[in-house]
């Protein structure tokens, strides 16, 4: 039955490439969550107001996080390929993906965690300020708890721009379900598999979306 339906996919093919695209939006989803907490805790920390305020230094971050952010994808795989082969040593395949990905979506999530800290209650700030408490106890125990629920719901949304550009980045060569869609569909005109290509990337995105709301939700005290 399903041979009949789609006549010129194989599934082994497909699975590859699922693995492919999940690995990597694993990997640079991992990375950015960490860029993206580091340079988010030092644009609200060095913002107008913070505890270590310094007009030069967040207008620095800030213009290299917009710059970055502002890059269409697929101009930046571009941009990044001597980068890249110097780094991984190659410009093909899913871990050639990897710095492009993390390049395009660390400054994207460090706004959404930027905007996430400054809704922490400047009460609660303060009044662990107050203590004496050390940064590293105000960052760990205050300002990433309080800001948790946004600060997963931010990676949930970023994720889902991951799988989207894993997919462009797969049209030039990196693999995963895009690629597949693309050489294996678009180029060959079976259109049974880039469907099918197409609904496994909505499955992906569903799961994520969903997996985030439940976590979310279980975070938010409110």
């Amino acid at each position: 039955m399903a041979e009949s339906l789609f006549p010129h996919l194989k599934w082994a093919q497909l699975w590859a490439a699922t693995q492919e695209t999940l690995y990597m939006t694993a990997l640079s989803g991992a990375a950015t969550f960490v860029l993206g907490i580091v340079l988010g805790l030092a644009l609200f920390l060095t913002a107008r107001g913070g505890l270590f305020q310094n007009r030069t230094l967040y207008s620095v971050i800030s213009i290299v996080v917009n710059v970055f952010r502002s890059i269409p994808f697929i101009i930046l795989i571009v941009l990044l390929i001597p980068f890249t082969k110097t780094l991984v040593g190659t410009i093909l395949g899913a871990n050639a993906a990897l710095p492009a990905l993390i390049v395009g979506a660390a400054p994207f999530y460090a706004r959404l965690v930027e905007i996430a800290l400054r809704e922490v209650d400047k009460g609660v700030i303060e009044a662990t300020r107050s203590m004496g408490a050390r940064l590293s106890t105000l960052v760990f125990r205050v300002l990433l708890p309080e800001s948790s629920p946004a600060l997963v719901s931010g990676i949930t949304v970023t994720l889902i721009a991951l799988v989207s550009y894993s997919a462009m980045a797969g049209v030039i060569g990196a693999g995963g379900l895009g690629n597949l869609a693309y050489l294996e569909g678009f180029q060959r005109n079976h259109n049974d598999v880039t469907l099918v290509a197409t609904v496994t990337i909505l499955i992906i995105v569903f799961i994520i979306q969903f997996c985030g709301d439940v976590i979310t939700s279980l975070l938010d005290k409110r």
